[in-house]
Parts: structure tokens; sequence; C-alpha cells
């Protein structure tokens, strides 16, 4: 990602979500967040950026107030004329061969629980009593085991 223009990259997700992008939940979460370089990737075709998925350090804070660290995936963008070609699910791959040796906490995401389950093995099962600022679905949040790093319950 360190190659790709930071503008390309905001025009992309601008094209495949909307430039009112920024209220939603995810954003809140990451906000003041640098990206993880070893867990974002680019997808170029023909020398244009296709596609892009970044990852993002946050936190579960329990009851008690203590935090376990987590990875935050998203956003996975494929620019729009492209979707359905397979760049958003090679991203993932990607991000998961390199998550599985090198994140630094499990991995947690808002999205389609179908097809984050079926095809990259996210779940909502640990996420029931997880709370997060701004409006969401529940069943879309999902979390991920990787690299050793268990799920906070709470």
């Amino acid at each position: 990602m360190s190659e790709i223009e930071p503008q390309a990259v905001e025009a992309l997700l601008d094209a495949a979500f909307g430039s009112d992008r920024f209220g939603r939940t995810a954003y809140r979460i990451r906000e003041g967040m640098d990206a993880v370089p070893c867990l974002s990737f680019a997808a170029v075709e023909d020398g244009a950026l296709v596609g892009t998925i970044q990852c993002w350090p946050v936190a579960h804070r329990d009851a008690q107030g203590t935090a376990t660290p987590l990875v935050m995936v998203g956003p996975v963008a494929v620019r729009p004329d492209v979707q359905r070609g397979g760049h958003g699910r090679a991203l993932m791959d990607r991000m998961l061969e390199s998550a599985r040796t090198m994140a630094d906490g499990a991995l947690m995401m808002i999205g389609d629980p179908e097809y984050y389950g079926r095809f990259f093995g996210f779940t909502a099962d640990a996420t029931g009593a997880w709370d997060l600022p701004g409006p969401y679905e529940k069943h879309r949040l999902l979390a991920l085991a990787v690299n050793g790093h268990d799920l906070p319950v709470a």
C-alpha cells in the first residue's frame, strides 16, 4: 500500500462506499489510528488501483476496563466496475495469510456474516456482549482468532 497515492485510495473508497462513509461506526472505531502496514494491501490491474484492504489497531475493553488488542479489518473496497471479479476475496486471502503470523491481536470487522463466515471463518459467536460507538447490527459484528490471540467474550 505504501506505493499507492492516498488520494487514489480515498477516491476508490468514495466510489465503493460513498462520500458519507465517515459517519459510519467503523470509521469512529479507527479514528486517529494509522493502518497496520503488514496487513493492508492494494490490488492493481493494468497500472490502476482496483481494490484495497486496510487493517487497524483497536482494542476491546471489558466491564473492568481491561483492554484486549484487536485488529479491525476494513474497509475492503473494490472499484464498482470490477466487483465480482475476485479482487476482494484475493485481498482478504492475502491479509489473512499475513495475519496468521503477524497480527498483534484477533481480527474483528463489521460485515456480512454469511459471506465472511463462509469464505473466511469470521463469526459473531464471541461478539454478542461487545459494544461499539455508534449504530451497528449486532449480527454483523464479526471476529476471528488468529496468531494465537483469543477473542474477548465480554
